[in-house]
């Protein structure tokens, strides 16, 4: 379990410019940093006074697996203290101007445009990298929709969302895939056990459905 009072307090590096984003789980700001005036999103959670496990196994990932051109860079997790209304963990990632790829064929359909060909299998070919190198590493990505691949203005795809949605797994004998738990190890659910074929089938097929949003999304 990671400590919060082992973590720096992030606004004596980090300043807020505008809030970019929401979820259920905070909100997701763009931010510059004091020293060189590099900007990055930083995705507050709040209220919080420890860090549980879902923000633990994304930090993990992050902090293991960002050195890849494919995944969100990860540039560090913070604690800002608050005795009244609760601490914000503060993770601070790459930011990733272009938006998300829901959001560049929403409005592509917004003027009766659809993405070409030859952009999709550009995105396409970036996330697989991405899922490939995560994979590589033992992480399955159990999340991949538009959402969740961001762009950026100098063509960079990258994938995000790294929570309770991704796996750390081990390959038994015969090929099956099992999950490991962060206290015990323990099996997948039946429809998630199956031979490494299947599990690049199931991952290829979400990668299919990401890839019909372009041209046949309504």
């Amino acid at each position: 379990m990671i400590g919060l009072e082992h973590l720096g307090d992030p606004t004596g590096d980090w300043d807020i410019i505008e809030t970019i984003g929401k979820g259920t789980y905070g909100k997701v700001y763009k931010v510059s940093n004091r020293k060189d005036g590099s900007e990055a999103a930083v995705k507050v959670l709040d209220p919080i006074n420890d860090v549980d496990e879902e923000i633990e196994a994304e930090y993990n990932i992050l902090r293991c697996l960002s050195n890849h051109p494919n995944v969100v860079k990860f540039y560090g997790m913070f604690y800002k203290a608050d005795k009244l209304s609760g601490g914000q963990l503060w993770l601070v990632l790459e930011l990733c101007n272009g938006g998300s790829v829901t959001d560049l064929i929403k409005g592509l359909l917004m003027r009766g445009q659809r993405l070409e060909e030859a952009l999709i299998s550009y995105i396409l070919y970036g996330a697989l990298l991405g899922l490939q190198h995560l994979h590589n590493n033992r992480i399955i990505h159990r999340d991949v929709k538009g959402n969740n691949i961001l762009l950026t203005t100098e063509g960079g795809v990258k994938l995000v969302d790294f929570g309770n949605d991704c796996l750390p797994f081990i390959l038994l004998p015969g090929g099956l895939v099992k999950r490991l738990c962060s206290a015990d190890e323990c099996a997948f659910a039946e429809e998630h056990v199956c031979g490494d074929s299947l599990l690049d089938g199931a991952r290829g097929q979400a990668q299919g459905c990401v890839l019909r949003l372009g041209p046949y999304m309504q």
